[in-house]
């Protein structure tokens, strides 16, 4: 880094925000944002001296050994402290997104294939589960025919153990679908 540049100034003397202490100390997303933030910020430091670099070098002269030296120097610190950065942060990209990139490709590519591999999944486990209720009512209109009493005997049962799941459902905050209600912190 120049000796002209404050240590918040970018490669091209541009202000790089840094982020406020206080935020440090708030929630596990805030921390994460604040994270995400000064790695970002880091990046855009780091691509600043690597251009400042490549003007030093590409009209290098005797003269400017030391700025050089001096650039390099602030490139290998940033670079330091990005991996210190990216420590804190956990963040996990697919190796199919890292190779879709290296291939030249967009990564959006990968989502929308994920999402049609999901589509296309839900639509096979609709299907089972339409069939599987055709069987199940199928089955229970044959057993109707076949033994209506004990069919009806079923069907009270059932009635009264919804009822009674409901119920429990009800008394210990469970949504009926078996998810757990989460009540919002204010």
């Amino acid at each position: 880094m120049d000796s002209s540049q404050s240590p918040s100034t970018g490669g091209n003397g541009t202000p790089i925000s840094q982020t406020n202490d206080t935020a440090a100390s708030a929630a596990g997303a805030d921390d994460s944002m604040q994270n995400l933030n000064q790695i970002n910020n880091s990046i855009q430091k780091t691509l600043g001296l690597i251009h400042q670099l490549y003007l030093t070098v590409s009209t290098f002269n005797a003269a400017f050994q030391m700025p050089l030296l001096q650039r390099i120097n602030g490139l290998v610190a940033e670079l330091d402290n990005m991996v210190k950065l990216a420590e804190k942060c956990n963040i996990q990209v697919p190796m199919e997104v890292v190779n879709l990139i290296d291939d030249g490709k967009n990564p959006d590519e990968f989502t929308k294939d994920i999402i049609n591999n999901c589509i296309a999944k839900n639509q096979i486990t609709k299907g089972k589960t339409d069939a599987l209720k055709n069987l199940r009512k199928h089955l229970l209109e044959e057993l109707e025919v076949n033994f209506p009493d004990e069919v009806e005997t079923f069907r009270e049962s059932r009635a009264a153990s919804a009822a009674e799941m409901k119920r429990l459902a009800q008394a210990q905050s469970v949504l009926p679908n078996g998810d757990a209600r989460v009540k919002a912190e204010h």
